[in-house]
């Protein structure tokens, strides 16, 4: 795990939450944790293919999902509806997007899946031989805690795309 590789998540989380929804962040303490994750009320989870291989998970309670999605809707919400969700993942999409170009602009292309939406406490997550590297970004509605499994990739796919074609064979 490269910590340089953490920057660009945080800076992204923090610019996403303040543009999108009006909520300001603090960073917290750094840490490094090896056992399986646990989920929180709501968990987006990405992955990352390329340059950088990996998973970033956001974590957050109730409470900050529905401030954000309040905020950008501009009402206030009672639970954690099919809308909220929708914008919940996609908050999670627009922060690993914004830190994959970050990543790119350093010299570290990688493409990121759809998000995926874990909804409730206490399943457990393995990132098997990844430790995470583990951030709270503190609001005033609970933190949003950034857990990255990232690795500088192998680069596989682009040295799968170089294998030579052979020519079509001629019939006749």
């Amino acid at each position: 795990m490269n910590v340089k590789f953490l920057n660009p998540f945080l800076e992204a989380a923090t610019e996403v939450l303040l543009a999108e929804a009006n909520v300001r962040a603090t960073r917290g303490q750094i840490g490094l944790n090896k056992d399986p994750y646990i989920t929180e009320d709501v968990t987006v989870m990405l992955s990352l293919v390329g340059a950088v291989d990996g998973t970033v998970f956001y974590a957050l309670g109730n409470p900050l999902s529905l401030a954000l999605i309040g905020n950008m809707l501009g009402e206030k919400l009672e639970s954690v509806t099919s809308l909220a969700q929708s914008g919940l993942a996609e908050l999670g999409n627009v922060i690993t997007g914004r830190a994959s170009v970050k990543l790119a602009q350093a010299g570290f292309e990688s493409q990121i899946s759809p998000p995926t939406l874990l909804l409730g406490k206490g399943s457990t997550l393995s990132t098997l031989d990844m430790p995470r590297l583990v951030v709270a970004l503190n609001t005033d509605h609970g933190p949003l805690t950034v857990h990255l499994a990232i690795r500088e990739g192998r680069n596989a796919a682009a040295k799968a795309a170089q294998i030579a074609v052979p020519a079509s064979p001629k019939f006749g």
